[in-house]
């Protein structure tokens, strides 16, 4: 797996549907932000030998969400290192097997929308790894493991989800609260150009607070992102394209377009009613109409056989 420094300190790890970041410097203490989809924990491994050495084991996993993308190999990571997983409380119902997310919408608009139908929708189990991060207290705010970051509350994309920020170098890993890529294109999601974007469409079910976290995310005035999805950007294009985002959000479509889910401690409470989908009844229909043209190209095919 290919290790890219993003900047001192920090590194990312790119699969083919998203980012994880290797946070801390070879020497020091480092931290293991995101776990990527199952199957990536030996590659995930072999990272952070290439990184930190053949000893090399982190002092935390840190979840910016529970989401099957970020959180996938962290169970099996947390077992090989023997290290905790940590992530927002709200998020510990979809990280322990208590809830499911609000449903995807695939009419929220975009290509990723259409695509997510195809998408695995089970939730992880991390089991008894996770932990909650430090919202009280002395160490409120605070990445276990981190000394000079901070967590900031981001919901709307999944209910307990966070970004983290490091004030001195101006660092920001935004999870899905934005992204670093167009998700509604398809040019845009092979081009992959670097460009501020709204959260992933069809799995964000609360679309005012997922403004309201772009805004917070303005507000730190980062002159570097990382994002779960997207290359890493630097420079003055990364505040003014949070700006740009947070003044002209794009609504989306769909479920919940104008009414969000809602969730507790204990998970979803409420899902508003779906909106009609017509492309299962297209492709049904379109499989009659092969299945049709089949049987009567075979009745043509048996008529001129049997033809004296």
């Amino acid at each position: 797996m290919q290790v890219d420094e993003v900047t001192p300190g920090v590194a990312r790890l790119r699969t083919l549907i998203a980012n994880m970041y290797l946070v801390g410097s070879p020497g020091g203490p480092w931290v293991l932000v995101d776990t990527g989809t199952p199957g990536n924990a030996a590659r995930i491994r072999d990272a952070a030998v290439q990184r930190f050495g053949r000893d090399a084991r982190p002092e935390a996993i840190l979840l910016t969400h529970g989401h099957w993308d970020h959180a996938g190999s962290a169970w099996e990571l947390a077992e090989y290192w023997d290290v905790p997983i940590y992530a927002h409380r709200l998020e510990r119902p979809y990280l322990s097997g208590r809830s499911a997310y609000p449903p995807r919408d695939p009419m929220a608009g975009g290509a990723f929308s259409f695509l997510c139908r195809f998408f695995p929708s089970a939730t992880v189990d991390v089991g008894e790894r996770l932990r909650d991060l430090p919202a009280s207290g002395p160490e409120a705010g605070e990445v276990p493991g981190l000394a000079g970051w901070r967590w900031h509350f981001t919901p709307g994309h999944a209910p307990g989800h966070v970004a983290l920020f490091q004030r001195h170098e101006r660092v920001l890993l935004a999870g899905d609260a934005c992204t670093t890529m167009d998700l509604d294109t398809a040019m845009g999601m092979v081009a992959q150009e670097p460009r501020i974007s709204r959260p992933p469409a069809p799995v964000t079910y609360d679309w005012e607070q997922a403004l309201r976290s772009v805004e917070l995310l303005a507000d730190l005035r980062p002159t570097v992102i990382g994002a779960g999805h997207g290359e890493p950007m630097s420079g003055r294009a990364v505040a003014v394209g949070l700006t740009d985002l947070a003044r002209n959000f794009p609504r989306p479509r769909g479920r919940y377009a104008n009414e969000p889910a809602r969730a507790d401690e204990t998970g979803v409470t409420f899902v508003p009613p779906p909106v009609p989908d017509p492309l299962p009844k297209i492709a049904a229909a379109a499989g009659l109409a092969a299945v049709a043209l089949g049987a009567v190209v075979a009745l043509s095919k048996r008529s001129h056989s049997t033809t004296p």
